[in-house]
């Protein structure tokens, strides 16, 4: 849509109103309890969260990430991450390595239980994704990631970066 456009619903999508921004921050809210809907209760039924949950994700985008990058990414303390990692890693779903440069980093990979574990959880929310942005269609999918990435602070914007030029 071009500047000074209107919406569907012809409000302006310039000046929008707070009664406008507080229905879009609810459909977020929202939207994001029905994309994690699926993937809760696949971790619940093995007893874990949703911090497992983008634990793996991240690990299996970047096999190798180290501790410290992971910790920037998700932005959790060492600690929290620690006793996420230290779960995988006893349940057989994460493979940590010492660095071979620097023998104090350790890398991280997903072991085959890890990937079909991740593969369960993000083939129930690209089906879930993909079925929205069906029904939404082509513009609609580049506005959203269009606003997403607008919302996003420098640093994960960054990180996003890195990850879309890996694939």
């Amino acid at each position: 849509m071009a500047e000074g456009q209107t919406g569907p619903g012809g409000e302006s999508l310039l000046f929008l109103t707070d009664d406008q921004l507080r229905k879009g921050i609810e459909a977020m809210f929202f939207a994001y309890r029905g994309f994690t809907a699926d993937p809760d209760r696949i971790l619940a039924e093995k007893g874990y969260g949703r911090a497992h949950h983008r634990a793996i994700h991240f690990i299996n985008r970047a096999p190798g990430t180290t501790v410290n990058n992971l910790l920037s990414i998700l932005g959790v303390t060492k600690q929290s991450l620690n006793r996420v990692l230290r779960t995988l890693i006893e349940d057989g779903l994460v493979e940590s390595r010492v660095g071979s440069r620097d023998k104090r980093e350790r890398h991280l990979y997903l072991t085959e239980t890890g990937e079909a574990l991740e593969a369960e959880l993000s083939t129930a929310q690209r089906a879930r994704m993909r079925g929205a942005f069906r029904q939404a269609g082509p513009e609609a999918v580049s506005g959203f990631r269009q606003v997403l990435e607008a919302m996003m602070d420098n640093d994960m914007r960054r990180h996003y970066a890195r990850l879309m030029d890996n694939g």
